[in-house]
């Protein structure tokens, strides 16, 4: 099974030089990640969002529970099912019965679509699989109608002891495709002889985003030095501003422009005639994402400095990364999914609506499929001929599997019972 698959990417200029130490780089990276799973379990799977600025790289999304399986073309699924397989025979070598449970409230086609090809991917790696609600309206078996005709099956959970399931359906791994963001309900509370993929504490409800950069950031410095590189070229600058903080308006604005003058100082030092910025993001999931390029725009977007601390959200302030793809004349960015330790594939976001240094997560994105490389591509210049073209998509694999890997340390440090594997 390929660690990262030839896909076709919107990349059609020269390789920069970041692209050309990681391909150089190969043997070493491989190894590195090999050496890195002997000691660390990978999540069963999560969707990383990768910007390509040009002059760096990095992962500024990390979804553990992520959607969208249906935007993977058909020539991807068997990568997602081999890698499935293998996530599966670590976890639960005899499992037969696999339960999913999706979001609440699912009504959305785009939902459905994705959960049938979930189902379908999870079948064909040797699993029965069924779908069941923890939706507190979900209290009868229903048929939801799909855009295919073929109708999709929700059944409320049932908890029986320490175990969930259906009436007729005793799972031993239970798949969370719910990130639980309003928080964890008590029925997938203290369950016991059954396998919950992630773990609760991955859960929107509890996961920090400074956590997850903090892990990342120092698996950067790692890979940076492996290359050569500065690790700054791979991960974004951030901060985190605490809701108790004493004067909190006032110090998210210091955070602000601390992350500022920092990338500024970065840009100067490579000659990057950009404008820097972040992105200001809820330290959980979910919430509005605001693009700053001053530090006093803070006091615009809180007008009330005064708020008492229970009304303060946490802050999680990112470096802002250009995104240097377009697909036609879109903005566009890289969705890398992996399995296990596997790339499988992925997609591109785009969004008509929104340029190179904003969002596009929201309700017009659009979706841009990504396809396997031909096989017959002739070599480049200077290569000898039957070389296979270079893999215009590894560095985008390398930066995802660096955030799945990341995933993996945040959880080990987050883990309210360590001595259980997840």
């Amino acid at each position: 099974m390929p660690m990262v698959p030839h896909l076709v990417t919107a990349l059609t200029g020269p390789i920069s030089e970041l692209e050309q130490r990681m391909l150089d780089a190969t043997p070493a990276i491989e190894r590195w990640f090999r050496l890195e799973w002997m000691e660390h379990t990978p999540l069963f799977y999560c969707a990383i969002t990768v910007r390509n600025a040009g002059f760096k790289l990095a992962a500024v999304s990390n979804d553990l529970h992520p959607g969208g399986w249906d935007l993977l073309t058909p020539p991807m699924w068997p990568l997602a099912v081999q890698s499935a397989m293998v996530a599966i025979e670590k976890i639960c070598p005899e499992a037969k019965n696999l339960l999913v449970v999706p979001v609440n409230g699912l009504h959305s086609a785009a939902q459905v679509r994705s959960l049938q090809q979930l189902q379908r991917i999870l079948y064909r790696a040797g699993l029965h699989v069924r779908l069941g609600s923890i939706d507190p309206d979900i209290k009868t078996s229903r048929s939801i109608e799909s855009p295919d005709g073929e109708p999709l099956a929700l059944e409320p959970v049932l908890r029986q002891g320490a175990r969930i399931g259906l009436p007729d359906f005793n799972p031993c791994t239970i798949l969370l495709n719910n990130d639980l963001g309003a928080g964890i309900p008590g029925i997938l509370e203290d369950l016991q002889q059954q396998y919950l993929l992630p773990p609760l504490h991955a859960s929107a409800a509890l996961r920090r985003r400074s956590q997850h950069a903090l892990a990342y950031e120092e698996l950067s410095k790692r890979l940076g030095k492996l290359l050569g590189i500065d690790p700054w070229l791979i991960y974004p600058l951030y901060a985190a501003c605490k809701p108790e903080a004493a004067f909190w308006r006032d110090e998210l604005q210091t955070q602000v422009d601390a992350v500022l003058s920092r990338t500024r100082r970065k840009y100067k030092e490579y000659g990057i005639h950009e404008k820097p910025f972040v992105v200001l993001k809820a330290e959980g999931r979910g919430g509005t994402l605001h693009t700053l390029r001053d530090a006093a725009e803070v006091a615009i977007l809180l007008p009330d400095p005064e708020l008492p601390p229970e009304e303060r959200p946490a802050f999680f302030i990112q470096e802002g990364l250009l995104t240097n793809e377009c697909v036609g004349s879109c903005a566009a960015e890289p969705v890398v999914y992996v399995v296990d330790r596997f790339v499988v594939g992925g997609y591109y976001r785009t969004h008509a609506q929104r340029g190179a240094d904003a969002s596009l997560l929201g309700p017009d994105s659009g979706h841009a499929p990504l396809s396997f490389a031909e096989a017959t591509m002739p070599p480049p210049p200077g290569h000898k001929l039957g070389a296979s073209a270079p893999n215009r998509f590894y560095m985008y694999g390398v930066t995802a599997r660096l955030a799945m890997l990341a995933a993996s340390y945040e959880l080990e440090a987050s883990n309210p019972e360590p001595q259980e594997s997840y």
